[in-house]
């Protein structure tokens, strides 16, 4: 058991591994369950161009828009626009977050042609899993993850 825990904190520490859906504790610790990721924060210092830049980027339009916070339903996880968060220095060193993509390779060159730049090139991770990542024209690190073994919706 301490093995299998071991690696799978080694495929969360390399953003391999999703928790998703999840719970911690017992049933009757209602307070130790994790439910799963639910929001994303990108610094915006620049709200209406990350705004109309991200629209681009995921094709839809955000669903909550106001002057200090936009909100993106982006597959039922919520990527919020904070004109007031610092963008991580040097650009690109927070946290790694990985966006599931069907076609990694055609939305690394889209997002390179919408301004983005590559941060980390593409690389086959292993079991046919390939992950890259990009820095959005304010600095933000998007990661891109195709996985054939995770389903969201599970």
């Amino acid at each position: 058991m301490r093995s299998i825990s071991r690696l799978l904190l080694v495929a969360l520490a390399a953003g391999v591994l999703s928790l998703g859906a999840c719970s911690f504790g017992s049933d009757s610790d209602s307070l130790a369950h994790m439910q799963g990721l639910r929001t994303v924060v990108y610094a915006a210092p620049d709200l209406e161009s990350a705004k109309s830049w991200y629209t681009k980027a995921f094709g839809v339009q955000p669903y909550f828009d106001s002057p200090n916070y936009v909100g993106f339903d982006i597959g039922g996880y919520e990527l919020a626009l904070d004109p007031h968060a610092n963008v991580a220095q040097p650009p690109g060193a927070g946290p790694a977050v990985y966006w599931g993509v069907a076609d990694i390779e055609a939305e690394l060159e889209r997002l390179v042609a919408l301004g983005a730049t590559v941060k980390g090139p593409l690389q086959d991770v292993g079991g046919d899993i390939k992950v890259a990542s990009v820095l959005d024209p304010f600095g933000n690190r998007l990661g891109l993850i195709y996985n054939p073994h995770f389903s969201a919706n599970r």
